[in-house]
């Protein structure tokens, strides 16, 4: 199997210390470093990583451009660690493509379990299968993860693969918030956490042909997400 490869981009040369030893004692050693946004990108082109960690404040710029810059190229799992800890900053950082925002302080091996638990997702979802998923317009080809939507192929992050394969194992059925925050993040739901919501107005953005009035993935007020087909 393959070793995961790991870009951390923070301007703090010991915190990305810190975070590296943290991850190759949980044995990842495919790790490389950048303190800028500028350096960061190079590496991400030459280095082509599974995962990137990006601190939301770097000298020449914020991560949020950064995640962006990636987004353009590549669908990996993206973490932010940021010392903003505002609802409305973590808000934007998983709007704009990210998976996971961490605030400070934290601990490095916080910041280790995060990355596994992100893999272990990807490596999920990426499983060989035995066959196509089809409902009704939606195609998923389990075996190379790729999503269409009449026909039309989909770029979808992790996240976004991993609540529509929800939604097309349940079709017509109300999925709580609860239910998809377990499922696709793999933690327990505290209530409070509105990245489910993040998430699915990401993920409408991209299936829906009006977001504003969606026709698949509809709101039930009150019980959760329900893909009607």
């Amino acid at each position: 199997m393959e070793q995961p490869r790991i870009l951390i981009v923070d301007d703090e040369q010991d915190l990305c210390t810190l975070i590296q030893r943290a991850l190759e004692k949980e044995g990842f050693h495919e790790i490389r470093t950048a303190h800028t946004l500028k350096d960061g990108l190079a590496v991400f082109e030459t280095f082509r990583p599974h995962l990137a960690i990006l601190d939301v404040m770097l000298p020449d710029g914020e991560g949020y451009q950064l995640c962006q810059q990636m987004r353009a190229q590549s669908n990996i799992p993206i973490l932010f660690l940021s010392a903003k800890s505002e609802e409305v900053d973590k808000l934007l950082g998983l709007a704009i493509g990210g998976d996971d925002y961490i605030t400070k302080p934290f601990s490095p091996k916080e910041v280790a379990f995060r990355v596994k638990a992100q893999l272990r997702r990807v490596s999920m979802m990426e499983a060989p299968m035995p066959e196509t998923t089809t409902v009704g317009p939606f195609q998923m080809n389990e075996d190379e993860t790729e999503v269409y939507v009449n026909g039309e192929r989909l770029e979808l992050t992790a996240k976004e693969v991993g609540l529509l394969a929800c939604f097309l194992r349940n079709p017509n059925r109300i999925l709580s918030k609860e239910t998809l925050f377990t499922q696709v993040w793999g933690e327990s739901f505290f209530g409070s956490d509105n990245t489910v919501m993040v998430h699915i107005r990401r993920l409408r953005e991209k299936v829906e042909p009006n977001p504003s009035d969606p026709t698949y993935i509809k709101t039930v007020k009150g019980l959760g997400y329900r893909l009607t087909v």
